[in-house]
């Protein structure tokens, strides 16, 4: 739970992230992102998760529930702002050494910081992780030549999943095992009408 997070954020999205990190934590969440975009004259972007990977409803309203005061008390951000809390998605950012193992054989969009090997960009399948490297198999390398590129996990700038059909169809998996209606929060009532 206390792994760091590999992503490149302005100063101010750091900021607001060090506000965000211990309120997720305490309700047993990750924060994965913090973004501004200017959409809607300017929207916060909060993308949480919990230990396995989910972000129910309830958590994401109870998250939203206890940042909202604690955001308009800090004022991180000058002017009105939409606040959206969010899952990270299908084609989620990987922020954590967990991410790269939990997505292990599915193709992922890796920018680094610094250049390696002449280049900044790599986009791959997820070979290997750990503490201090990703391991991502290029398809465009060279007949001959080494496709495993180690990435240090401290250059990373930004890293995504890309969006495939196994990617889809393993979401669609994760979702029927993981049926929201399942959550205990939710009540089924059944129709007594003869």
């Amino acid at each position: 739970m206390n792994q760091k997070r590999y992503i490149n954020e302005t100063g101010q999205e750091q900021r607001i992230a060090l506000i965000v990190e211990p309120v997720a934590r305490e309700l047993g969440l990750l924060l994965v992102r913090v973004k501004i975009t200017p959409e809607n004259g300017c929207t916060l972007q909060i993308m949480a998760e919990d230990d396995k990977g989910q972000f129910t409803v309830a958590q994401c309203q109870e998250l939203s529930q206890e940042l909202s005061p604690l955001l308009d008390a800090e004022e991180p951000i000058e002017g009105a702002y939409h606040l959206e809390v969010s899952s990270p998605g299908i084609d989620r950012p990987l922020v954590r050494q967990r991410d790269f193992l939990r997505w292990l054989g599915h193709e992922a969009r890796i920018e680094l910081g610094d250049m390696l090997n002449g280049r900044k960009r790599f986009r791959g399948l997820i070979k290997a992780a750990n503490e201090t490297h990703v391991t991502i198999t290029l398809p465009d390398v060279p007949e001959g030549a080494n496709a495993d590129f180690d990435l240090p996990l401290a250059s990373l700038a930004n890293a995504k999943l890309i969006l495939t059909d196994r990617l889809l169809d393993e979401a669609a998996r994760t979702q029927k095992d993981n049926s929201p209606l399942d959550d205990p929060e939710i009540q089924t009532l059944q129709d007594q009408t003869p």
